[in-house]
């Protein structure tokens, strides 16, 4: 008898989780559920993609559909079941809930909301956030090389673009050889001394050596391609100081000759004037005798 009743106290244990299992299921039945294949879809510029927005669980055949685009206002994009704002025209929904979008720019990146009402549901709001990010190829990057530097003079070499989306990196080359971040990185740059910040674009020499001459170009760089500006020289001449010296002497010189030919033709004309003035003194004096 013992042994008969064994299956009894098991069923009886097992009760309250099978009435656990009918009240979960309870509430899940009539509850609007959205998911999304991919939430944070990239694409390059000009090419489609799709939103995707799912209803995975409702009751409600026919629920209305909403998809906003949140920045610093939010606006519909799809509302009273049309496409609307910038999109018109270059958007539509996808089967039931999803959304895709043609010729996407650079102004579509955002996050965007499917939101569904499932009036016939227990729950009967859901919504899911898309974060879309569109990529833009840069453009040639502008850059700025100074021509010629003196040895042991500081050099700045500028290189910017503004087009592409994420911001680019900047890589700098001279001689078709890239330059690295921090020429003490590399025992092939050892004559050299500069640093490159891949961020702003800027290559910057403390003090250039006669090595450092050359032909110098930049690459702008992101997720979406490249872009290279033209090659420019740069050339690093050394100073001639016996040079700069004769060059002060000469016009030293200069200075002295011409001080002194203007003193000479002063005491000149001072000379000629006083012998005018005693030629006219000694005239006066036979007129009066």
């Amino acid at each position: 008898m013992a042994l008969r009743r064994r299956p009894a106290v098991r069923l009886c244990a097992r009760l309250p989780d099978f009435f656990l299992l009918l009240l979960f299921r309870g509430c899940l039945i009539g509850a609007v559920n959205l998911k999304s294949n991919n939430q944070t879809p990239v694409v390059q510029e000009f090419e489609s993609v799709e939103l995707s927005c799912i209803i995975t669980d409702s009751q409600t055949s026919d629920p209305r559909i909403e998809w906003k685009k949140i920045q610093d206002q939010t606006t519909y994009v799809f509302f009273g079941n049309r496409i609307q704002g910038d999109l018109a025209g270059r958007a539509e929904l996808l089967g039931k809930t999803s959304l895709r979008i043609w010729n996407a720019t650079r102004k579509d990146s955002a996050l965007y909301r499917c939101e569904v009402v499932a009036l016939n549901d227990h729950k009967e709001i859901d919504e899911i956030d898309i974060e879309l990010t569109v990529q833009v190829k840069p453009v040639p990057p502008v850059c700025r090389v100074p021509k010629a530097v003196p040895v042991g003079k500081s050099a700045t070499l500028h290189c910017q673009e503004s087009e592409g989306y994420p911001r680019p990196h900047y890589s700098w080359y001279r001689n078709n050889m890239p330059l690295p971040r921090d020429s003490r990185a590399n025992p092939r740059f050892r004559n050299s001394s500069f640093l490159l910040n891949s961020e702003t674009g800027t290559l910057v020499f403390n003090a250039v050596h006669k090595e450092d001459s050359g032909q110098y170009y930049c690459i702008a760089s992101n997720d979406a391609g490249s872009a290279v500006c033209e090659e420019q020289e740069m050339e690093v001449y050394d100073v001639n100081i016996g040079g700069i010296i004769g060059g002060i002497v000469v016009v030293l010189a200069v200075l002295v000759l011409i001080t002194v030919g203007i003193c000479c033709a002063y005491g000149r004309d001072c000379f000629i004037s006083n012998k005018q003035n005693r030629e006219r003194a000694t005239l006066d004096t036979s007129h009066h005798l």
